[in-house]
């Protein structure tokens, strides 16, 4: 039991350091039977100590940001690591997915392709889950449907690379990374406006939207979301931590 202000104040500062409220801390550890009058000083050295110590509260904000992350991230756990069809690579049954949401029309996607296939090189027990999320343009969300389609057809990464490797994207570079993947052209065609595939791209909108996601590229490993273009070394932490146990 806490039995002073000052000692009461420092188990609140360690919570708000710890990722909760300090105001809902307050409340969950002041005990029932204090008086308004003591509640009055023990709610004054809280906010003495917190104006002695502001530098607690970026860190708290931080944490509570993170917990409310991975909240999110568990809620929409198989909409973020079950790949659609094809649209993977890496270990199949990797200890680590590392869900990465791109559109075609974006620079910093294309240019983080070479850490993904630096990251499957280097970690032979990560899996690589590619969702769409056409966000940028009408012309994205063509391609999106020819990526699903090509990912239902196995030939989701020749695909994929090709069209990147193609630079701006058009109607005619999509055509142009169709036929260098060999896809069954008639097939694809047919896939493009299924229900399936407008509800793929549907779900990892909503799912976007549930995690914060803006932009792209954005990744989800392990509990973290991590938006735009990192460097390689983020991308390898980030894959360390969701590995460690608890």
């Amino acid at each position: 039991m806490v039995k002073t202000p000052l000692a009461l104040a420092g188990l609140l500062a360690l919570s708000a350091v710890l990722g909760g409220s300090i105001v809902l801390g307050a409340q969950a550890l002041i005990p029932a039977r204090t008086g308004d009058a003591d509640k009055a000083r023990i709610g004054q050295v809280v906010r003495d100590y917190v104006l002695a110590n502001p530098e607690i509260l970026p860190e708290a904000m931080k944490r509570l940001q993170e917990r409310e992350t991975g909240k999110a991230v568990a809620s929409s756990r198989s909409a973020i690591t079950q790949p659609y069809a094809g649209a993977w690579e890496g270990n199949p049954k990797g200890d680590v997915t590392v869900a990465v949401y791109m559109d075609y029309a974006c620079g910093y996607c294309r240019a983080s392709l070479p850490m993904i296939a630096r990251l499957v090189a280097e970690d032979s027990n990560v899996r690589i889950v590619y969702r769409e999320l056409p966000v940028l343009s009408e012309v994205s969300r063509v391609a999106a449907r020819w990526g699903l389609a090509a990912a239902e057809q196995d030939k989701f990464k020749p695909f994929h690379t090709a069209l990147y490797s193609a630079g701006q994207l058009s109607e005619a570079s999509i055509r142009a990374a169709s036929a260098a993947a060999g896809l069954d052209n008639a097939k694809a065609q047919a896939a493009l406006t299924t229900p399936r595939v407008e509800a793929e791209i549907a779900r990892n909108l909503d799912t976007a939207g549930k995690l914060g996601v803006t932009g792209t590229p954005s990744w989800v490993i392990g509990e973290r979301v991590i938006s735009g273009m990192v460097p390689y070394e983020v991308l390898q932490d980030a894959v360390k931590a969701a590995r460690k146990p608890g």
